[in-house]
C-alpha cells in the first residue's frame, strides 16, 4: 500500500514539472524564428534604398519606425461606461496587444469631465506587432475605405512622424459590424527616427503608405 502510495506521488510531481515547462517552450518556439513580413522587407531591402537615397554613410543614419500608437477618444464614456468597455475590446482585437485607458489630466466643467475620469485608449507597438499592423492597415484597412483616394502626405508634424486619423473602426477586417456599440474613430500616430518629413516621407512610402498625390 505504501509503495503505490509512493509511485503515485511520483507521477504527480512528474506532470507538474512537464507542464510548467510547456508554456515557456512553446513562447520561445513562437517567438525565437518568427519576423514580420515589413520587418524583414526593412532590413533587406528598405534600409538600403535609403541609404542610397540620401546617401547616409553609417547605417545608424538610416530613418526606421520607432512605434506606432494607436489612440481612441471616448467622450461618451462620460455618461456610459460601456462604450469604454467596447473600445478597449475593439482596440485589443485590432492590435492584437493590451490596451491602456487614459484619463483626464484636468475638469473641464462645459463637458462634464473630472480630473482623473477615464476617456479614451491608447496602445503602443513595437517589434513585430508594430509591423504586422502597419502591414494591415496598409494593405487591408485603408483599401476598404470608401472612395478612398490616398492619405495625405502632409500630416507630418516637422520631426519625422506622421498622424494619421481614421473615421471608422469597421475597415479593420477584425471587427465585426454587428457586435460592436456604435462607429467610431482611431488616431494613429507613426514615430519615427527620421529628422524630417521629408525623410520619413520616403520611409513611410517604402513601405506601401498610399499617399495621395501633392
Amino acid at each position: 500500500m505504501a509503495e503505490e502510495k509512493k509511485k503515485s506521488a511520483a507521477k504527480a510531481s512528474s506532470g507538474k514539472s512537464t507542464g510548467k515547462k510547456a508554456p515557456a517552450a512553446d513562447k520561445k518556439a513562437q517567438s525565437g524564428s518568427y519576423e514580420a513580413r515589413l520587418k524583414t522587407l526593412y532590413r533587406d531591402e528598405i534600409a538600403g534604398a535609403l541609404k542610397k537615397e540620401f546617401g547616409f554613410t553609417t547605417p545608424m543614419q538610416i530613418p526606421k519606425i520607432e512605434k506606432i500608437v494607436v489612440s481612441a477618444g471616448v467622450g461618451d464614456a462620460i455618461t456610459n461606461k460601456k462604450f469604454l468597455d467596447s473600445a478597449v475590446s475593439e482596440l485589443e482585437q485590432i492590435t492584437g496587444q493590451k490596451v491602456m485607458r487614459t484619463k483626464a489630466r484636468k475638469s473641464i466643467a462645459n463637458f462634464k469631465i473630472r480630473a482623473g475620469q477615464e476617456i479614451g485608449a491608447k496602445v503602443t507597438l513595437r517589434g513585430n506587432r508594430m509591423y504586422e499592423f502597419l502591414d494591415r492597415l496598409v494593405n487591408v484597412a485603408l483599401p476598404r475605405v470608401k472612395d478612398f483616394r490616398g492619405i495625405s502626405p502632409k500630416a507630418f508634424d516637422g520631426r519625422g512622424n506622421y498622424s494619421l486619423g481614421i473615421d471608422e473602426q469597421i475597415i479593420f477586417p477584425e471587427i465585426d459590424y454587428d457586435k460592436i456599440e456604435r462607429v467610431r474613430g482611431l488616431n494613429v500616430a507613426i514615430v519615427t527616427t527620421a529628422p524630417n518629413d521629408e525623410q520619413a516621407r520616403s520611409l513611410l512610402r517604402s513601405f506601401g503608405m498610399p499617399f495621395s498625390k501633392e
